[in-house]
């Protein structure tokens, strides 16, 4: 502290060069006026050599303040300095009149100001820079007053009294602006503690929110495998129904997961948009296929309306843009009992006379009162506790959507009127998407699920130390015909590489004795059959710092749990390859 004291004073001492040779320039003209002599000028180069003096030794301390050495003479040039200032004021007091008087105690003052606003931090320096000015203001009245006794004596009191007057309020100002200074260490010490304590307590919730992912995620992959598995059984009726249920009630849970998630990301700053060449009234014809059921279910129709001359392909995000689009679906549908919700896609000039997408999804519903359009948009909320009570959900889709859209460049708008429905439009730049030309690369042919590899069964190494989580996965993969390899944990899976080549690797991430990505990283580097190995990251970990740990590590893919049956399939005849080495075996 001491140091970073000085360091502030040292500063202000040699930038003020200039100013305090100024200063003096103007006190030894005014003197000059008052009382011409060759004095004045004798002073100023005085006092030009003293400034000097104390501009190199100040200079030099800054280059190493380390090695500042003895404070004295650093005390020693501050009052060397002022006490040659102030004797120009001593000559116009007694040389230049009644005028010289008034001006000599205004230049002391404005010495003394100037100096405690440059050293008031530093009590020895301050002391140093007031001492010579204060006994200048005080012992010029005084000793006039004994030299020539008369009627100016009680004048001279007065300005005695007067400087007394002027040194207390200096002092007390010293003392409060001291006093302000440790007030303002205290708050930023304080804040800094803050501060500190959020960033502990920021880190803490994102630990806890990639502990509470994974835990989630390791059991639901196990409840919606199994529903998926249990579809393709022979069921009946009410045992289909029941199945459904469970892929129902899984898929929502899901979906409260990964909002949770999403909000999460976007209010720390992690949200990252991609960009990517889309079908746009493919992706539309989707989304609305996915609502479809549900809006039949309830009697009520749902329409597209897509405008004919839209561009086919668009540059865009297409899982966030399917993403708000499957959010406001999903709010027409929970809100609308009867009648009609519409999708509307179009362009049209926005305010700065560009053209934008738009995209209208109109219901019938339930509608919103006016003064809670903007209350809907915020994290958590719904238009009324009642709302929450009776429709269900978090309050979190539309806050996401509304943040997506922002951070695509676009944004989303509600108009309602209570009790006879609702119309969210999603507008987003449309010269940014705009895409004049998509061209395949050549050789890009589409998997399909179903269709085995020709080179004949391939091996394939499941790591996760959960044994249902093997044992689902095993039973997905069966239907291709492929041989598969179990490992509990990373350092199996590395002993198993070094001595058999599989074809692919799926490789869990948290596990005991050796983790997935530490596996992944011995895989890559050993010497063995299974350095070039594709290894797809399966796992409940599932937040974008993990996604970035696996790439940096040297995975093919990345797959969340719980394991979608036709990606991971996809992602499997995709990324596996006959390895040469076992090829050549």
């Amino acid at each position: 502290m001491r140091d970073a004291i000085f360091i502030g004073i040292a500063k202000s001492r040699v930038k003020g060069l200039r100013t305090r040779l100024g200063l003096a320039g103007f006190l030894g003209g005014t003197a000059m006026l008052l009382e011409p002599s060759i004095w004045p000028v004798v002073w100023f180069l005085v006092y030009f050599v003293s400034q000097i003096i104390d501009n190199n030794l100040f200079k030099a301390a800054l280059k190493n303040p380390k090695k500042q050495g003895d404070e004295a003479k650093f005390i020693i040039a501050i009052a060397l300095s002022t006490l040659i200032f102030s004797a120009m004021s001593a000559y116009t007091w007694i040389f230049g009149g009644e005028e010289g008087r008034i001006f000599a105690v205004i230049s002391i003052c404005g010495a003394l100001l100037h100096v405690t606003l440059q050293l008031y931090n530093r009590r020895t320096y301050l002391f140093a820079g007031l001492l010579p000015h204060a006994l200048y203001l005080l012992f010029l009245p005084s000793v006039t007053a004994v030299i020539e006794p008369g009627h100016n004596s009680f004048t001279l009191f007065i300005v005695n009294v007067g400087t007394f007057v002027f040194l207390g309020n200096l002092a007390w100002a010293v003392r409060q602006n001291n006093q302000s200074l440790l007030d303002l260490k205290v708050a930023k010490d304080e804040a800094q503690e803050a501060r500190k304590l959020a960033e502990n307590e920021s880190a803490a919730k994102t630990n806890f929110l990639a502990v509470i992912t994974h835990e989630i995620r390791t059991p639901m992959n196990a409840v919606l495998s199994a529903a998926n598995l249990l579809k393709r059984t022979p069921l009946n009726d009410e045992q289909s129904d029941h199945v459904r249920m469970l892929s129902n009630a899984s898929e929502v849970l899901m979906g409260l997961l990964n909002d949770v998630l999403d909000i999460s990301k976007i209010e720390a700053g992690k949200m990252s948009i991609e960009r990517a060449a889309i079908d746009l009234k493919d992706l539309v014809t989707g989304v609305g296929q996915l609502w479809s059921p549900q809006a039949q279910i309830k009697n009520v129709r749902l329409l597209l309306e897509i405008e004919d001359d839209l561009p086919s392909q668009i540059m865009i995000d297409p899982l966030r843009l399917r993403q708000i689009l499957f959010n406001l679906l999903s709010n027409a549908v929970k809100f609308t009992a009867k009648g009609l919700i519409i999708v509307r896609v179009y362009r049209l000039p926005n305010a700065s006379g560009h053209t934008e997408l738009r995209f209208d999804v109109e219901d019938q519903g339930i509608g919103i009162a006016g003064d809670q359009l903007e209350r809907i948009f915020s994290s958590f909320e719904q238009a009324d506790a009642g709302t929450t009570r009776r429709y269900g959900g978090t309050g979190l889709g539309l806050a996401i959507s509304r943040k997506l859209a922002q951070l695509m460049g676009g944004d989303i708008s509600v108009r309602s009127s209570l009790g006879h429905g609702s119309c969210f439009s999603l507008s987003l730049p449309y010269d940014s998407l705009l895409l004049t030309a998509i061209d395949m690369p050549e050789g890009f042919d589409a998997v399909e699920a179903d269709e085995a590899p020709a080179e004949g069964p391939r091996t394939i190494l499941i790591v996760d130390d959960h044994e249902v989580n093997r044992r689902i996965v095993s039973l997905f993969v069966q239907p291709l015909g492929w041989r598969w390899v179990m490992a509990e944990n990373g350092q199996q899976a590395v002993d198993l590489c070094r001595s058999e080549a599989f074809d692919i690797i799926l490789m869990d991430m948290q596990m005991p004795v050796m983790g997935g990505i530490e596996a992944t990283k011995l895989i890559r580097n050993q010497d063995g059959p299974n350095q070039d190995t594709p290894i797809v990251a399966l796992t409940a970990n599932a937040m974008e710092h993990h996604q970035k740990a696996w790439a940096e590590a040297g995975v093919e893919d990345f797959l969340a749990k719980p394991i979608d049956p036709d990606l991971l399939i996809n992602t499997l005849i995709a990324k596996s390859r006959i390895n040469p080495l076992r090829a050549a075996a």
